[in-house]
């Protein structure tokens, strides 16, 4: 059964490959589908794993094609998190939230903000509507903190 989410997607999908007259394969929709179910953040890796869990398998170039025409299509974005770390998520759920980034452990949580979304879209910018908002914010997990303080306490300040 097709969750309303992945309907409307792949219905705009559908629209943008008929549109720039591209085929509409079996795996562009294996790999919406799949990227329809995350929560959030995901990378390619997690992306392509999930896919090839199941007796299908589609080449890690198909993904990467795939995610390459839903960016173009506005409906993925990319999140440059650090310089080794691209993350991706469906714009949709992208609108609402910031990102938290954890420095040591490169864990990434969604924050849901309605104050900062409202100042967001209140801004008088002259010549621009804003579509959508990506906003990081850098520091340390919990876990890692944890981590450091028992170094510390333990007598390793190389952790520092």
């Amino acid at each position: 059964m097709e969750s309303k989410l992945y309907k409307e997607i792949k219905d705009r999908f559908t629209e943008y490959l008929t549109e720039k007259k591209l085929r509409k394969t079996e795996e562009r929709y294996i790999i919406l589908k799949e990227i329809c179910a995350f929560s959030g953040n995901f990378d390619i890796n997690e992306l392509y794993e999930k896919i090839n869990e199941p007796v299908f398998h589609i080449s890690k170039s198909t993904v990467y094609n795939t995610l390459g025409l839903l960016l173009k299509a506005g409906l993925v974005v990319s999140h440059q998190i650090s310089t080794l770390s691209v993350k991706y998520e469906l714009k949709r759920l992208a609108e609402t939230h910031l990102h938290l980034y954890c420095t040591q452990c490169g864990m990434v949580r969604d924050v849901k903000n309605s104050n900062l979304k409202s100042f967001i879209y209140a801004m008088q910018t002259p010549k621009f509507t804003p579509e959508f908002y990506s906003l990081y914010v850098y520091g340390i997990c919990w876990k890692c903190e944890k981590k450091l303080k028992k170094k510390v306490k333990n007598g390793n300040k190389k952790a520092l």
